[in-house]
């Protein structure tokens, strides 16, 4: 039986990406910030899903959080708050909040679960693609999304033979931000003519996790729209 956990899994890629698991029989851990949110998304979800809190602004109170997790095959983290925040009026608290959730959270969530890899187990960590298209307002995402390559690079040394790779997904045309947005901006900038979808992110994901020739990887999946 393979035991998934998907940090953030309580909505969007996240909740997608825990569904494709709980669909083809793995046992899924799904974590929210509140008990009640992960508890009622995991009975959404259906299979043999599970649901913690877990707050990765606390980053002191992950490992406890996660104590009841046994055994782990494919760890996703995509928790994220990404905030609009300009250095013109730059919020100091969110800003913490921010890079705390996305660095410190991620690298802690590794850490507390690492004892309890399976031989094989693999890691992906969301990024974004903010890292390579800087956006007003993007400061503190454009800034931890680039740590994430780092942390990407970092961990592939420490926590070997386990792999860890990160994906950064760009606009997704059918999520409930832009689907009702057919005349997004960036449409008529992205070579393949359209914004990529939930299900590619999805199998991107899984071929991350899955592909065991693949270690330390920044996978962009959005269409090409970064180098236009």
């Amino acid at each position: 039986m393979t035991t998934s956990i998907v940090v953030g899994g309580s909505s969007g890629l996240g909740r997608a990406v825990a569904q494709l698991f709980a669909d083809r029989g793995d046992t899924v851990v799904i974590t929210s910030r509140t008990a009640e949110r992960a508890e009622s998304v995991a009975g959404e979800i259906g299979g043999t899903t599970l649901g913690l809190a877990v707050d990765l602004s606390r980053p002191e109170t992950i490992a406890d959080a996660l104590g009841d997790v046994r055994e782990v095959d494919n760890l996703v983290i995509g928790a994220a708050e990404p905030r609009f925040n300009s250095l013109a009026d730059f919020d100091i608290a969110d800003a913490i909040r921010a890079v705390t959730i996305k660095l410190v959270g991620y690298t802690e969530t590794v850490r507390a679960l690492r004892d309890r890899f399976t031989p094989g187990a693999s890691v992906v960590l969301f990024g974004g693609l903010a890292k390579e298209r800087p956006y007003p307002g993007s400061t503190m995402v454009t800034a931890f999304n680039g740590g994430i390559t780092g942390l990407v690079k970092t961990l592939a040394v420490e926590i070997a033979p386990h792999r860890v790779n990160a994906i950064h997904p760009g606009i997704v045309g059918d999520s409930p931000r832009w689907r009702d947005s057919p005349d997004h901006p960036h449409l008529a900038r992205t070579p393949i003519g359209r914004l990529v979808t939930t299900a590619e992110l999805v199998d991107a994901i899984d071929f991350l996790l899955r592909n065991t020739g693949v270690n330390a990887l920044d996978l962009f999946v959005d269409g090409g729209l970064r180098v236009t």
